[in-house]
């Protein structure tokens, strides 16, 4: 089955340019989502839910379809689970043929890069704080049950089983709170 699938976009609001494209490549089914929000894919979660083998899907750019690299990365696994394909129209990508899939092994070697670069950049940013002294992490904050549980410990009448059962505070984060 040949599958359209297109969702609005600023310069397509109501997907007339996309269904145009569409109808001429004489889909069997076209797919609209009635709105751009990336929560709430519907049609595309129904399609990729009904994907079968020998599926072609095609979408007139790989915006359309994707909220993101590692969404399209996502996707494309799917498709190849599913031993369905994507085409997508402006970007002339067809998992049908070998550029398709090489198309795919470089998508997921920028996603690690990307990953990577992420990963990197958040260390240096966390060692340079501890050289400064920053405490890192959410900072942590008494409540109710937490001091109970140290009044409950200090007076020496309840077993920790007891602690726990009273208050819900786990034997290990009452030794973090005693220890700080």
């Amino acid at each position: 089955m040949i599958i359209g699938y297109m969702r609005p976009s600023q310069d397509d609001p109501k997907c007339q340019n996309q269904h145009e494209i569409l109808k001429r490549k004489s889909c069997d089914r076209i797919l609209k989502e009635e709105h751009s929000s990336a929560k709430q894919r519907t049609e595309l979660n129904a399609m990729m839910n009904e994907l079968q083998a020998g599926d072609v899907v095609i979408v007139t750019r790989l915006f359309s379809l994707a909220d993101s690299t590692k969404h399209l990365v996502d996707l494309l696994k799917e498709f190849h689970k599913r031993e369905a394909h994507l085409y997508s129209l402006n970007e002339n990508l067809n998992t049908l043929d070998s550029s398709g899939r090489i198309f795919l092994e470089h998508v997921k070697a920028l996603l690690d890069f990307q990953g990577d670069l992420s990963r990197e950049s958040t260390k240096k940013g966390m060692d340079e704080a501890k050289e400064k002294g920053t405490k890192l992490g959410r900072p942590r904050k008494l409540d109710g049950n937490v001091m109970k549980a140290i009044q409950m410990y200090e007076s020496k009448e309840y077993s920790l089983a007891e602690i726990r059962e009273e208050t819900g505070i786990s034997k290990t984060t009452l030794y973090r709170y005693l220890g700080s």
